[in-house]
């Protein structure tokens, strides 16, 4: 059943998109998320070149599930400091300038054909809880445009963010209220950020997300966090599993690995996630 509704970041994979596709295919997944494509970041593509990609995807049998855009990644106020993280080739803007994005790859995602678009929650305050109501104001506003044009935002746990953790995010999403506007959980970032991902992290975002993506990740005594392949970090991949079938998730599922390993490939990395996935799911 995973299986059915599983696909791939394609720049986890190579940094050549139709190599990525072709890759996807060879390994029977359905589905592709987009972030970088031959170097450029997705929300930049002109509308021939979106064509051009939706083109790619759908000749190859697969379709595109979701924008993994870096909208919102973004400082509610330059003047404090705050978190950092990565933006995947796009420059620090205000604001201002990620809402004209957001009607920008709102577009693109029609273009596409996908009607989801990842997005964060400004980058990380030192005290993200005094900023909550302008965090919430914001995204509500960001959930209202979205809904007026039949998309929905995906709001991704992300430790350089506000919505950093899977209570925080959980915070958001109900506080705006919107159909517009659901989670998409990461539990190996949840790990990554020193967290319990399951079944503390999972616990919060039972029932409000809408995306997983599949990652692990291994914080060592000193605290020094590494992705690693699925089962072997410390989010309990098989129990998680099942509890999300048990409670009737029905959304799919994305591999972002952020493994490399030593000597080899991004694609090297990816199937080794691949491939203990499917053996932990023959235990599921």
């Amino acid at each position: 059943m995973i299986l059915e509704r599983l696909g791939v970041l394609t720049d986890e994979v190579s940094v050549n998109f139709e190599e990525a596709l072709d890759w996807a295919v060879e390994q029977g997944l359905k589905h592709v998320e987009v972030r970088v494509i031959n170097g450029q970041n997705v929300v930049t593509l002109t509308d021939d070149q979106a064509l051009e990609v939706r083109r790619q995807v759908e000749t190859r049998g697969l379709f595109i599930s979701a924008i993994a855009s870096p909208l919102f990644k973004c400082a509610l106020n330059p003047s404090r400091p705050i978190a950092t993280g990565d933006t995947f080739g796009q420059k620090e803007e205000s604001v201002e300038a990620h809402f004209a994005k957001l009607n920008r790859v709102i577009q693109l995602a029609k273009l596409l054909g996908t009607t989801r678009i990842r997005i964060f929650s400004f980058w990380r305050e030192e005290d993200p809880q005094l900023f909550k109501g302008e965090i919430v104001h914001h995204l509500r506003q960001a959930a209202q445009e979205a809904r007026r044009e039949g998309i929905q935002l995906l709001l991704e746990n992300e430790p350089s963010c506000n919505g950093g953790y899977a209570e925080e995010v959980a915070a958001i999403v109900h506080s705006v209220d919107s159909t517009a506007l659901k989670g998409l959980w990461d539990p190996g970032n949840e790990a990554y950020g020193g967290r319990e991902a399951f079944p503390a992290g999972y616990g919060f975002m039972k029932g409000l997300l809408a995306h997983v993506h599949l990652k692990d990740a291994y914080v060592s005594a000193d605290g020094t966090a590494r992705c690693v392949p699925l089962g072997s970090g410390s989010v309990p991949v098989i129990p998680h599993l099942k509890a999300l079938l048990a409670d009737g998730y029905d959304g799919l599922f994305t591999i972002e690995t952020h493994y490399i390993p030593e000597g080899g490939s991004q694609m090297t990395g990816t199937r080794m996630t691949l491939d203990a996935l499917r053996s932990l799911l023959s235990e599921v």
